[in-house]
């Protein structure tokens, strides 16, 4: 039935009514269908966030602060970039700055572009004391020291395992890139605690509240 109809019919009924009335009578089912898809957007997005899973997106969370942590330190900290473009000082003269380049929004973002790909080399860790279960790099880097897990104590669900956490990984990235690259260009202290705990809330939980972070 068109606008027009539901008008005409609603005219007959009351018998008198202004404009006004017969557009509240004709708006009255949208305006109810469009509260309810919105109560359901926001219980299914409520549901979606209960539902994640905290382990894993803490230990996402950990592993990209990681990652960025060793990349950095990785980078030549005698290298430098040039910011600032084209600017002008008020006296006219161009504009130069200089910047470490592990610390630049520049090289920042390309290390981002990567570092969910390092997800494939971490898996399911239990810990053999608090059978506490995270995920943890299995694959040791050249300058990794003594204190490494202990290879029998991970646990190895195949592929989907580490796709979940490469998902996590991205989903992250997708929606703290800004302060990723903020927490790293300025060089704060404990990123890791500041971003999973403090920033993101993925480490919120006491089971995650340990000296690593």
């Amino acid at each position: 039935m068109s606008r027009l109809s539901v008008l005409s019919a609603a005219s007959k009924v009351a018998g008198r009514g202004s404009i006004t009335d017969l557009h509240e009578i004709s708006m009255s089912p949208w305006i109810k269908q469009v509260c309810l898809v919105l109560a359901a957007v926001f219980m299914l997005s409520s549901t979606t966030e209960s539902k994640k899973d905290e382990a894993l997106y803490c230990s996402a969370c950990m592993a990209i602060a990681e990652e960025m942590n060793y990349s950095v330190s990785q980078t030549d900290p005698k290298k430098t970039i040039h910011v600032g473009g084209f600017r002008l000082k008020p006296d006219g003269s161009l504009m130069d700055k200089k910047v470490p380049l592990a610390r630049s929004e520049t090289y920042l973002n390309e290390l981002l572009e990567e570092v969910c790909n390092s997800m494939s080399d971490y898996a399911l860790y239990e810990d053999p004391d608090t059978k506490e279960k995270s995920y943890k790099r299995f694959a040791p880097r050249g300058n990794d020291g003594v204190n490494f897990p202990d290879f029998k104590n991970f646990k190895f669900d195949g592929p989907e395992s580490s796709s979940a956490l490469k998902f996590a990984c991205e989903s992250i990235v997708e929606e703290l890139e800004d302060d990723i690259i903020s927490l790293f260009s300025s060089e704060a202290d404990h990123v890791a605690k500041t971003l999973c705990s403090e920033v993101s809330g993925h480490c919120k939980s006491s089971v995650f509240q340990h000296s690593e972070l």
